[in-house]
């Protein structure tokens, strides 16, 4: 065969052999796009469940905090109503069962009561969380901690449940998605390449081994948005779980402050208004309405030292929720309302 034929035959071999492996090439190509745009769909979805969920769980314990703040404040109130009633004798601890509600010191309540007003006047510039903190470490524990600070800046990182979950989340990141960016630029270019024969069939080659590795690439950013979405789904559940355990104590909390709230209107009343300051001249309804109103305070002091949120002492590993002190402060105030026949509407 004279060698110009050859030649021909050659070339058009090596054209047909370039044209074949960068259509391959352009096939995987199109796979690991594919399989990238999967990937960050797949990833940006996660981490907005994460983020609702936590907005959710957040907003919830802000505002049980709050509420345990504004309940600490109020015992300044109840110090300065008590502390008129002269010949009152000293009252016992509630006990009910396997259910005791142990007393408490003035001094104590004061001071919960001045620290929890001082955390309130802080919270009005203070991030999301930061009342949900004092919530998830126990707010006596904040309040009285709050005393012993120049400002409201304590150090309210090592007391937030809720921070503490974003934290964990913060370990996971967005870089598992960064990877092929490059990969696609170049493929880009290759695929506009127009050299034929011997030169398409280098392109090819070329254009195949970057279609492997941003194959390899996808692959690697899939397998590692799998791994995020296992502990996206991890810190999913705690947060759920923390949000209704939240709520089931809230609404013991409030239920039992309700009640507190009308008792302690009722005994202003008595002895502001009316100026009964005698408790031997105190009627036996008075007499029991003033005790219902001391216990009162000893339940929600209680309710409010208890920590929703125990600490992991680890980087890597979610808070514990504390059910036990949690389900055992509402057993109590479910107890003591029942047994003394109150609830928030009598």
């Amino acid at each position: 065969m004279p060698l110009p034929l050859i030649l021909g035959a050659a070339a058009a071999v090596a054209g047909a052999a370039g044209v074949g492996s960068a259509i391959h090439g352009g096939v995987k190509m199109k796979k690991a796009n594919d399989t990238m745009k999967q990937t960050q769909e797949a990833h940006t979805a996660n981490v907005r469940r994460f983020e609702i969920r936590n907005e959710r769980c957040t907003a919830a314990m802000d505002r049980l905090g709050k509420l345990e703040l504004e309940i600490l404040q109020s015992f300044q109130k109840f110090s300065d109503i008590f502390e008129r009633i002269q010949n009152k004798p000293e009252f016992r601890a509630f006990k009910h069962g396997d259910v005791t509600i142990p007393t408490y010191s003035p001094e104590d309540l004061k001071k919960v009561s001045v620290g929890a007003g001082v955390l309130l006047g802080g919270l009005s510039g203070a991030a999301l969380g930061t009342a949900g903190g004092f919530a998830a470490a126990g707010a006596t524990t904040a309040a009285v901690m709050a005393l012993g600070t120049a400002s409201t800046g304590t150090a309210i990182a090592s007391l937030s449940g809720a921070a503490a979950t974003n934290a964990t989340l913060a370990a996971l990141g967005g870089g598992a998605l960064a990877a092929g960016g490059g990969g696609i630029a170049l493929g880009t270019t290759i695929l506009g390449a127009t050299t034929l024969g011997m030169g398409l069939l280098v392109g090819g080659i070329i254009f195949n081994f970057t279609g492997n590795k941003l194959s390899a690439k996808a692959d690697e950013a899939m397998e590692q948005m799998k791994k995020a979405k296992t502990e996206i789904d991890r810190i999913c559940a705690y947060l759920e779980s923390l949000h209704m355990t939240e709520e089931r104590f809230e609404k013991a909390l409030s239920a039992t402050n309700n009640v507190y709230m009308r008792h302690l209107a009722q005994l202003g009343n008595l002895v502001i208004l009316t100026g009964k300051t005698d408790w031997n001249e105190f009627t036996d309804s008075e007499k029991l309405m003033t005790e219902n109103t001391v216990q009162l305070v000893a339940l929600l002091f209680q309710m409010c030292k208890v920590q929703l949120v125990l600490s992991s002492g680890s980087t890597t590993e979610v808070n514990r929720i504390n059910q036990v002190d949690i389900d055992l402060a509402i057993n109590s105030s479910d107890a003591f309302l029942k047994e003394k026949g109150l609830t928030a509407l009598t």
